[in-house]
């Protein structure tokens, strides 16, 4: 395993990116990857649900992957094929509050980016700050709001060979994904996202705060990997399961192991749109 860190001074986060897909392909046995799919806390049962079968690839063994610590998140992904395309179904992931840097969070994105990927779908369980947005609804991500005070791009050169880090997110959350997962489900609600840091649940006046701002959910994740993909110019899609109302919307506790469980009970649903919207893709890329 290499010792220098992803995005350490002197090292380039994309080559290190493509040094780790070419072991990650030589794992999953194929030449590229056409998806990504990243599950998040609770869902893990998705990963059957979508044809995964078998032991993982341990990312963790792949070059300048991070330790998982999270709950409800392991470094195994899966290559499957979902009408025809080739795709990687990812366990869990990473987060900032674990303590890992952006270009250590996004990492996975970019080394599933770097074997090829073009399409990537996101999800994660969050707390429901819009009342019309009950516990088990699933969501999809329409805007956000990066309140991390990070970015995944810091320090990119401006005429990096990868492309400027000042990319318009305007399209970041593909409204073409949006529209066939609609297609799937057309009773699927859009929301504005907001990410907090974390791991500290948020309190009843930052809830307050991000509903005046406009957020419909909240979480802590997905948005410096969205950040990461849109700015290789892929398209990205993000799904959030409604695990809980938000702190100070109904005046009960947060349980975490019941946000583990909404998200199983959410994993049928959610296989089932992005079983869909892949299949309402085409055919996959040459």
């Amino acid at each position: 395993m290499p010792t220098t860190t992803v995005g350490a001074h002197g090292a380039d986060p994309f080559e290190q990116a493509r040094v780790a897909a070419r072991e990650l392909l030589r794992n999953a046995k194929e030449d590229a990857v056409d998806a990504l799919v990243v599950l998040g806390t609770g869902l893990a049962p998705t990963a059957g649900l979508l044809g995964a079968e078998g032991a993982p690839i341990d990312q963790s063994n792949l070059p300048w992957f991070s330790r998982y610590t999270a709950i409800g998140h392991s470094p195994g992904v899966w290559p499957v094929r979902i009408a025809g395309w080739r795709v990687l179904v990812a366990a869990g992931r990473l987060h900032l509050y674990e303590g890992r840097t952006p270009a250590e969070v996004v990492h996975p994105v970019r080394t599933a980016i770097a074997a090829g990927c073009r399409t990537v779908i996101l999800t994660c369980s969050a707390g429901g700050i819009n009342p019309a947005l009950s516990p088990g609804a699933v969501v999809a991500v329409s805007d956000h709001l990066n309140l991390t005070a990070s970015s995944p791009l810091g320090g990119i050169p401006a005429d990096h060979p990868s492309g400027t880090p000042y990319v318009d997110l305007a399209d970041l959350w593909s409204p073409r994904l949006r529209h066939l997962a609609r297609e799937v489900d057309p009773t699927l609600p859009e929301g504005v996202y907001a990410q907090m840091m974390g791991p500290h649940l948020e309190t009843p006046a930052e809830i307050r705060m991000l509903g005046r701002m406009g957020a419909d959910l909240v979480g802590m994740s997905m948005v410096p990997e969205a950040i990461a993909a849109r700015h290789l110019g892929v398209e990205v899609l993000g799904l959030a399961v409604v695990a809980n109302p938000a702190a100070g919307t109904d005046g009960g506790p947060i349980d975490p192991d019941a946000v583990v469980a909404a998200g199983g009970a959410a994993s049928a649903a959610v296989a089932r749109l992005i079983g869909g919207v892949i299949d309402r893709l085409g055919p996959p890329p040459s």
